[in-house]
């Protein structure tokens, strides 16, 4: 499955993509959304991203910044084919930042295959994406403003080899594209493109342990 990463790019004005299966914008893809204004007809941002996954025959995810009286979540919105699939909101908040949490992670059939959401701090949380490799996602994109450090680069190859997932992390204007194998390759093209392996590698794992007495299902 192919990738396409536009990382500082913008939907605005755009009629069709480069050939690929999914298209992933960073947070300028669709700004700031407003929900009431959505609703109301003022605006119709997302309605442009299922549009645009139409007339190029792909999924479309971008990042954005949602807002509903007054509360404003990092969000990503996710369109196939013409179908708005749905928004996922950032989960952890650090430290008093004006975002809002969200409630729950996005997995979603794009293409044929499951892919999970993953936004900025949620990326920092192990059980978030142990939970999305739980869920049978083929891939996970992941969303990022910036990239301040090395530290999430460093992550996702982490995640990528211990839960054998492919990871995409989509921040700034880099693009990053980790393999289970843990080997990871980086882009500052305006569009990069990603082959990705849907193919899941399974293992069998046994250890032994203390505790659950074998005679556990006799009555008592």
């Amino acid at each position: 499955m192919v990738f396409c990463v536009i990382a500082d790019g913008t939907l605005k004005n755009l009629k069709t993509l480069p050939e690929c299966d999914v298209a992933v914008f960073g947070f300028k893809g669709l700004g700031e959304v407003d929900y009431e204004q959505e609703l109301k007809g003022v605006t119709d941002k997302f309605e442009d991203a299922a549009r645009l996954s139409k007339t190029s025959d792909c999924g479309v995810l971008c990042g954005c910044y949602t807002k509903s009286r007054g509360v404003v979540r990092k969000s990503v919105s996710v369109a196939d084919r013409g179908k708005l699939l749905g928004i996922s909101d950032m989960n952890y908040v650090l430290d008093g930042e004006e975002f809002k949490s969200g409630a729950g992670l996005g997995v979603y059939s794009v293409g044929g295959v499951k892919i999970g959401i993953c936004i900025e701090n949620d990326l920092l949380f192990p059980d978030a994406f142990k939970a999305l490799s739980l869920c049978g996602c083929n891939a996970v994109v992941a969303f990022m403003e910036e990239i301040k450090n090395t530290l999430p680069p460093l992550i996702i190859r982490t995640y990528s080899y211990l839960y054998g997932i492919p990871v995409i992390l989509c921040a700034g204007r880099t693009a990053f594209f980790s393999e289970v194998t843990g080997e990871i390759a980086t882009s500052t093209q305006d569009i990069s493109f990603f082959d990705v392996s849907m193919d899941a590698v399974y293992h069998k794992v046994t250890m032994r342990t203390k505790g659950l007495y074998s005679d556990f299902n006799e009555d008592y």
